[in-house]
């Protein structure tokens, strides 16, 4: 073989592995334009947990070619628990008329549905999409809108059948919700189903600002025998160390959404894996962009739940946690 042969080769090999590291997103735009994706939240930029999921989303992105500031420009919104904010930033968001929405919770696809059919919006967060009217079907989902949903409201009977494992003397629950979330009312009405099995009488607690947290919890700790069971909302995410800290002052159990409520000092949560769901999101928005259409990407739910305890915390509340409820623990905190 000669030198100018071998030459040719190694140019060759070197070009065919430059091609294939080429992102797919880079060569999937050949007219060079960037995309825009507007991101819209009812959290805030500050909390820890939505960082750390947003974070995800956009590590997503970029895995796949998506890279800020060279071919794609994230545009965020976060209302920070102010529904009259996230309104006008939806109005806001749907004027601008990015390529793609990526729609951050329950509220802000409420307000976004109305606002736009033709802009593709993806999904986090939602619970049943069927029933809420965010989707015509769950397979083929049809119009503008799809993404990753968090479970049915039936799952409010497990809830309820955790909290009851854990914590045996609850005889009285209040469901800690905001009215602006539209599964709201669903899932109450599953506790209380699910309550009267198990004579649990369920009370539906409004909470839309910190202070109305305060006097809803203090108020409903003056019987005995309660306990919480906290719907995820932009107001309980953005004031859940308040939520925490009256848990432990009333000695109230209480029962979380989510993995970081317990890292921070609340007794056990039973839901999904949020940053799993934001990077599954990012998929989809990569599809849509490289021409896909939003009804024909099915919805898609979670697979796995995860369940965690504070032992520190159910020490504090004179919690005993059986062994057969440890035994179903994917996580314990100590």
């Amino acid at each position: 073989m000669t030198a100018r042969t071998m030459h040719r080769r190694s140019f060759l090999t070197v070009l065919s592995c430059a091609a294939a590291a080429w992102p797919l997103a880079a060569r999937a735009q050949q007219d060079g334009r960037v995309r825009r994706i507007g991101v819209l939240s009812t959290s805030s930029e500050r909390d820890s947990a939505v960082v750390a999921r947003v974070r995800a989303f956009q590590d997503g992105l970029q895995g796949l070619g998506w890279v800020e500031g060279r071919n794609v420009h994230l545009e965020y919104r976060y209302a920070d628990a102010n529904f009259d904010r996230l309104r006008s930033y939806a109005d806001e968001m749907v004027q601008s008329a990015p390529d793609v929405i990526f729609s951050v919770g329950t509220s802000p696809l409420t307000l976004l549905q109305p606002r736009t059919s033709t802009i593709p919006i993806v999904f986090a967060q939602i619970s049943d999409p069927l029933e809420l009217g965010f989707v015509s079907s769950i397979p083929r989902p049809g119009g503008n809108i799809t993404g990753f949903a968090l479970f049915e409201t039936s799952i409010a009977a497990k809830w309820m059948e955790l909290l009851k494992e854990l914590a045996p003397k609850v005889t009285r629950v209040a469901f800690v919700y905001d009215p602006a979330n539209p599964a709201s009312i669903s899932y109450l009405l599953a506790l209380e189903s699910a309550g009267a099995k198990l004579g649990v009488q369920v009370l539906g607690t409004v909470v839309r600002s910190r202070d109305e947290m305060s006097l809803a919890i203090n108020e409903f700790a003056r019987q005995p025998n309660g306990g919480l069971i906290v719907l995820q909302t932009a107001v309980n995410t953005t004031h859940r160390d308040q939520i925490i800290a009256l848990a432990a002052q009333h000695k109230l159990p209480a029962l979380y959404l989510y993995r970081y409520y317990v890292a921070e000092g609340g007794l056990v949560s039973y839901g999904v894996d949020l940053i799993e769901g934001y990077r599954r999101a990012a998929a989809y928005v990569d599809r849509i962009l490289k021409g896909e259409k939003p009804g024909d990407l099915p919805v898609q739910f979670p697979t796995k739940y995860e369940l965690v305890i504070n032992l520190k915390t159910a020490k504090a509340l004179g919690l005993d946690p059986p062994i057969f409820l440890l035994a179903r623990t994917d996580e314990v905190i100590e």
